[in-house]
């Protein structure tokens, strides 16, 4: 992928803060919104989501998600018809982080270094801190710039690498 297109898919999951989650309900298809922050060399997406919220259960019954992270509409992508705006559609495995968890302290911290107004959602009992590890990516940078990236090659655009 040429540098440029690389650039457009690092400053779009990282410079977002919401991605659409998708989870199997039921056996339907669910949507819904998250709030995410970026952890570790893999960027595993973090969520911090409520057991009484259906996609929390629907991940601990699924663990195999879908994650839509898209562009903004106007600002500098004001003249963009929809369907050019850039997005990101990540195929991944949700882990639940268990507060025992040799990574937990590190992840929460990174998560509320993001959204510092979420700490008080951490002393709930029923808020729990899930990981979302890429399995695939698909990059769409506008028409007729799309590409499938492993895992890999999806940690490396967004480290620079």
């Amino acid at each position: 992928m040429e540098p440029q297109l690389t650039q457009t898919l690092r400053d779009l999951v990282l410079g977002r803060s919401v991605a659409a989650l998708g989870t199997l309900h039921s056996g339907e298809p669910f949507v819904s919104m998250v709030p995410y922050a970026l952890f570790g060399t893999a960027h595993d997406f973090l969520i911090h989501v409520s057991a009484l919220a259906p996609h929390t259960r629907d991940m601990l019954a699924h663990p195999r998600v879908s994650l839509l992270v898209t562009a903004p509409e106007g600002g500098a992508s004001g003249d963009l018809p929809p369907q050019a705006l850039p997005r990101a559609s990540v195929q991944g495995d949700a882990l639940q982080l268990v507060p025992a968890a040799a990574d937990y302290a590190a992840a929460k911290a990174v998560y509320l270094a993001r959204f510092a107004q979420s700490a008080q959602m951490f002393e709930l009992a029923d808020f729990s801190l899930f990981a979302i590890r890429a399995v695939s990516v698909r990059f769409v940078a506008g028409y007729g710039k799309a590409f499938s990236l492993s895992p890999e090659a999806y940690a490396g655009a967004l480290s620079g690498d």
